[in-house]
């Protein structure tokens, strides 16, 4: 989460506003005009319902101090700007703290189809919608709290279940996680390609699974209700990390990356 970005964050003005550039409105408006019927066609109905109540504009990208009115009145959320990548305990923390962090810039028209580190639209249309859902909301910030009880080794196998759900998740095999919602070519392989392995959701499954940020994933895990991230707030999630790390890591099933 803190390696170096290509993008420089957008600041804020002194009201608090991020002034974005026409062409950096027309990027979103394309975004969402090619997004938004494929997350009608592939989105699972929990993410439908939240993102109605939140009717993120179509046309221009919204402000985080919009949002955070609307998030706050429905979960007591906020969204809060940030640089494109920050570091795991500034993360953890502010999830704890129910402030999302979003990346505030747009992607260029060079990385419109895909981009590796997240961006004002993955981060608005990917993950805020379901903060308004309270089930999804808790987990989210039960992830934050549970970083910020563990030590710096424990980090990547939070990360990794976050990766599974809140970015990858699916549920009733329609997408959940912000990574497939956002995603131009993986949102629609997610639910209906045979090439990926689908999976129903296990703990220790998840904590011993790798992945690569720069391809589709090969696997997918399955929920069946949100309540099973609820269960997870209640179990013993950092023993359970040290299990995993006991039995380590399953062989990756795709290629390793060069250094």
């Amino acid at each position: 989460m803190s390696k170096k970005s290509n993008y420089i964050a957008k600041q804020a003005d002194a009201n608090g506003a991020i002034q974005y550039s026409d062409e950096e409105h027309e990027t979103w408006r394309i975004l969402m005009g090619r997004q938004m019927p494929l997350v009608n066609q592939y989105a699972c109905a929990e993410y439908l319902d939240a993102l109605e109540k939140l009717s993120l504009p179509g046309t221009y990208i919204p402000q985080c101090d919009t949002l955070s009115k609307q998030l706050k009145a429905a979960s007591g959320w906020q969204v809060a700007p940030v640089p494109a990548l920050i570091n795991f305990k500034t993360f953890f923390a502010m999830l704890a703290n129910k402030f999302f962090p979003a990346a505030s810039f747009i992607r260029s028209r060079e990385e419109l189809n895909y981009l590796q580190e997240p961006d004002i639209f993955h981060e608005i249309v990917g993950h805020t919608p379901l903060l308004t859902n309270t089930r999804f909301a808790t987990f989210t910030q039960n992830i934050g709290q549970l970083g910020q009880q563990a030590d710096e080794s424990q980090y990547v196998w939070i990360a990794r279940l976050y990766w599974f759900t809140v970015e990858f998740g699916l549920l009733n095999e329609k997408a959940l996680g912000a990574g497939l919602i956002s995603s131009f070519s993986e949102l629609q392989s997610s639910v209906e390609s045979d090439t990926p392995i689908r999976k129903p959701f296990d703990l220790m499954e998840v904590l011993r699974t790798p992945y690569r940020i720069d391809i589709h994933q090969p696997v997918y895990y399955v929920l069946e209700s949100l309540d099973q991230l609820l269960e997870l707030g209640k179990q013993d999630l950092l023993g359970a990390i040290e299990e995993a790390k006991k039995l380590g890591l399953h062989a990756p099933l795709y290629a390793e990356t060069k250094s």
